[in-house]
């Protein structure tokens, strides 16, 4: 079976946003628009998009289809709250987060899809 070719912008997209998506939900939390003044514990909620790190920089199709899954619940933290948040940075930050997780996931779905497309052809050759 032929290698697939994998989009390298893609993967580095996705690396980037992944990251940058970690910065911004401890920076938020801590220091930026924390629910309360001096931070909260809710910077830990970027914890587990850190297990992510080492195979999404390694170009693992599994942990780039596992974390394609869990940033849609980074996607849907910030749609909540760009429709809850009174605070106008808040909102902004908000707007951040749906743009990055929605370059993940994007990105990642994309880069996934040359191997997904190789599987199936392969499976279908073995029926």
């Amino acid at each position: 079976m032929k290698q697939p070719v994998l989009n390298p912008y893609l993967h580095y997209s996705a690396l980037f946003s992944l990251i940058a998506l970690f910065a911004l939900c401890i920076a938020w939390e801590i220091w930026l628009d924390p629910l309360k003044p001096g931070g909260t514990l809710w910077f830990l909620k970027a914890l587990p998009l850190a297990f992510a790190f080492k195979g999404v920089s390694r170009g693992s199709l599994y942990t780039v289809q596992w974390a394609s899954m869990l940033i849609l619940l980074y996607l849907m933290e910030g749609v909540v709250r760009v429709m809850s948040s009174p605070s106008s940075l808040s909102v902004k930050l908000s707007w951040i987060e749906i743009v990055l997780s929605t370059t993940f996931f994007l990105s990642a779905i994309f880069y996934a899809q040359p191997s997904k497309k190789a599987a199936k052809l392969a499976a279908g050759k073995r029926n």
